[in-house]
């Protein structure tokens, strides 16, 4: 049975940059296990769409609601049950990949055996580069680096911009499993 309260809601979002109108009156709701798509041309306002729904960003009208509630006043409660993953990826270059995930774990309080750093580091497949510093990673390791520390959150809600951006097709295909089998724990 699905729940009266989406899981998120945009309300009449809309967003100008300059003097230029990205989008305007958008709306949508999403319930648990749900996944939405946003497509469109560079500099359509994808990212201001996903910056604004992750709270980064405010509209120049409307509003956005996590369980019912508007994100402007549970920020906090929010972001803890947020996992975002942009353009920059939120890893610092001369740290190794553990470091900078047993980093992130620190500053959200992820307990260390919830998934713990050496699974994730499994899952995106990078164990084997674990002990070296991103900056020594390709590009495509950097993203499965980042996708290693969303992971680690265990967010309820995901947001990703542009996901597969440099990865070759098996590292398409494991963000695919991913996302899957979080829709399926109900994300």
């Amino acid at each position: 049975m699905q729940s009266a309260v989406p899981l998120l809601e945009a309300r009449r979002l809309s967003c100008v940059r300059g003097e230029a109108s990205l989008f305007e009156d958008l709306s949508f709701s999403l319930n648990a296990g749900e996944a939405l798509q946003v497509a469109g041309a560079n500099g359509a306002g994808k990212t201001s769409l996903l910056r604004i729904v992750a709270g980064l960003t405010l509209p120049e009208e409307g509003e956005v609601f996590w369980r019912g509630e508007s994100i402007a006043t549970r920020r906090a409660e929010f972001h803890g049950q947020l996992a975002y993953l942009g353009h920059h990826l939120g890893l610092k270059a001369e740290l190794t990949v553990v470091e900078n995930l047993r980093v992130i774990a620190g500053i959200h309080g992820v307990p260390a055996a919830s998934p713990g750093v050496d699974e994730v580091l499994d899952r995106v497949r990078l164990d084997h580069r674990a002990d070296l510093p991103v900056r020594a990673l390709s590009a495509g390791q950097r993203q499965r680096a980042a996708l290693a520390r969303m992971l680690l959150l265990n967010a309820a809600l995901w947001i990703l911009d542009e996901p597969f951006t440099a990865l070759d097709a098996a590292g398409v295909a494991l963000v695919k499993a991913l996302a899957d089998a979080h829709l399926d724990r109900g994300g």
